[in-house]
């Protein structure tokens, strides 16, 4: 598919791969997937406010603050199958400006909900979810934050300036960072090992524990390596099946989602624009078919599952 797509990528034999990577141990390896052309890496932050002065120069007004509620009209009807559902329409926006106790009201035709990690709570504040278990009106956006750690390491020793990004089946992953013996990289914890989101404090120990040993089995020469520095940031993970939610929601009219990519967001985002864009604006989407990943999905059970998730 990726080739059909027009992805430059190739299977290569473990052979292949020890010959081309030679500080790679090959040991457990049947297969690997290599991006010969137009791979890479970016910049997040800078790629994030790039897109900010390009909006703002064709005229976006930005304004930071804490959505606290939504003023809505609603009616009822009668779906296909007798349901009786309530449809709202917000019409309002209040938001907390930040160092205020000022509350500012932004009225609005349209709502795109594109809060990443607390974009679970901003629907609630919607009344999404607020209904009766099992009904339309009773399924939550379920995106919630959660926390991963990325560490930075030194290792003269290590793969070098050839190093490209490995994603191991162990879920570990790491690349080259910058030219001077850098490198960087992660784990995501499993489900019994997930930290708590509610402060970004560093566990030391997840490193030494979870992520080094991996490290160290694919690439030996990893084993004299001196972490320099570790951060950590939020997800917006959906609980559901790990993948984006885009398009309008079925009962608040005039709510789009741009949410729940599980660490892929920054990635998708210039085709997950478009896509909203198009739903805004024609009511459907054009470029490419994204109703897949609608809303509906949480309610009829259908997982779209993604296990790729770094």
């Amino acid at each position: 598919m990726q080739r059909q797509e027009g992805a430059k990528v190739c299977l290569i034999s473990p052979e292949q791969l020890q010959n081309k990577f030679p500080w790679i141990n090959i040991e457990g390896v049947a297969l690997a997937s290599y991006g010969m052309e137009d791979e890479g890496w970016f910049d997040a932050w800078s790629l994030f406010q790039g897109l900010r002065r390009k909006v703002q120069s064709m005229g976006v007004l930005l304004y930071q603050g804490e959505v606290t509620r939504f003023i809505t009209s609603s009616r009822q009807m009668e779906t296909t199958s007798g349901e009786q559902v309530v449809l709202r329409r917000i019409h309002e926006v209040q938001v907390k400006m930040n160092n205020s106790l000022e509350y500012q009201p932004v009225e609005c035709a349209v709502v795109i909900n594109a809060a990443g990690a607390w974009s679970g709570q901003v629907a609630e504040l919607a009344g999404i979810g607020k209904g009766l278990p099992g009904t339309l009106q009773g399924t939550k956006l379920p995106v919630e934050p959660r926390k991963r750690y990325v560490h930075l390491w030194h290792c003269p020793q290590g793969p070098g300036l050839e190093t490209p990004l490995v994603a191991d089946i162990n879920g570990v992953y790491f690349r080259r960072e910058g030219l001077g013996s850098n490198y960087l990289g992660g784990c995501s914890p499993t489900e019994e090992e997930e930290p708590d989101p509610t402060n970004l404090e560093v566990d030391h120990d997840f490193f030494q524990n979870k992520v080094w040993p991996h490290l160290v089995q694919r690439v030996p020469s990893f084993k004299t390596l001196k972490v320099q520095s570790n951060w950590a940031g939020y997800y917006d993970y959906n609980t559901f099946d790990q993948n984006g939610v885009v398009g309008p929601h079925p009962l608040v009219v005039n709510m789009y989602f741009a949410t729940g990519f599980s660490g892929h967001g920054l990635q998708h985002a210039p085709g997950i624009g478009r896509a909203v864009a198009e739903m805004v604006l024609e009511g459907q989407f054009k470029t490419i078919d994204m109703s897949p990943f609608l809303f509906n999905r949480f309610y009829l059970g259908e997982k779209l599952q993604e296990y790729n998730i770094l």
